[in-house]
């Protein structure tokens, strides 16, 4: 069933789990998110990212991932991540996503309060959720690259954002980078606690592929309700293609395998987050 991240995430702080969004940019990849999320009994979050349009269009995802979430028979958000142009976000509300990220954390404090505040009163009145970003998660080069230029997210800026935008969600740098790790991240646990101790919004963990088991709990233990994930899984489905390509293998036959891949990763990556059993 189709319902917006407020929902999906409203007990995830007071029961210490967290809800996954599985980026996806193909039928395989979303049938093998939703397979996971209905065999684990977990709510679940999908969806692309501006980031991603390339592979299609707004439309085209919405297509897809719309009708395939009101079919689950779990609860499933469609999110559109990290939107930085407030036409894209607009256009993902009015198509009917049921989540949305407006990404101004580029920007100064004050100007990505009133864009948040501004989409936030759009997206609520057509019934979807916001999520916003207040530091900022690297994504330019090397995973380690990013995290040097990382701006990290402080509990006062937390706190303050969090009263002025009226956002559902808020994603905050603790030291995570998008992209592949070379390296083993240094993430700022007592950061992410302190930021949680004043601010009540759910808090999203960005640049999640790559982390281990053990700091993904740290995360959850420490206040986070949302993690995002995509590298792990977009890998996962081209290494399944791979290794299974012949010159008598097509498209056909390896749709059923990558699917059922990536329904074997986010299992794990569902048990991992401790949201199985609580759709």
């Amino acid at each position: 069933m189709l319902v917006t991240l407020q929902e999906i995430l409203t007990d995830t702080r007071k029961n210490k789990y967290a809800v996954g969004l599985f980026n996806c940019v193909t039928l395989e990849m979303t049938k093998g998110i939703i397979m996971a999320a209905e065999e684990k009994r977990s709510p679940v979050i999908i969806g692309p990212a501006e980031s991603l349009l390339p592979a299609a269009t707004l439309e085209e995802y919405a297509d897809m991932m719309l009708g395939i979430a009101k079919r689950a028979k779990v609860p499933v958000a469609v999110h559109f991540d990290h939107g930085f142009s407030s036409e894209l976000v607009r256009k993902a509300i009015d198509l009917g996503f049921s989540s949305v990220m407006y990404d101004c954390s580029m920007l100064p404090f004050s100007e990505n309060v009133e864009n948040t505040r501004k989409m936030a009163a759009y997206a609520h009145s057509r019934g979807c959720s916001l999520e916003a970003e207040i530091g900022h998660v690297g994504s330019n080069g090397s995973a380690e690259e990013s995290i040097a230029k990382t701006v990290y997210t402080t509990p006062e800026d937390a706190l303050r954002f969090a009263a002025e935008s009226n956002c559902d969600a808020l994603a905050v740098a603790i030291g995570t980078a998008h992209g592949v790790y070379t390296e083993k991240p240094v993430l700022s646990i007592e950061v992410l606690k302190e930021i949680a101790r004043s601010c009540t919004l759910p808090l999203v963990l960005h640049g999640g592929s790559g982390l281990s088991d053990a700091a993904f709990k740290e995360c959850i233990e420490g206040g986070i309700s949302k993690i995002n994930i995509f590298t792990h899984n977009n890998l996962t489905a081209a290494r399944t293609a791979y290794l299974n390509y012949s010159d008598r293998t097509g498209a056909f036959e390896l749709m059923p395998l990558i699917a059922a891949s990536i329904m074997k990763e986010t299992m794990h990556l569902i048990d991992v987050f401790c949201s199985a059993g609580r759709a």
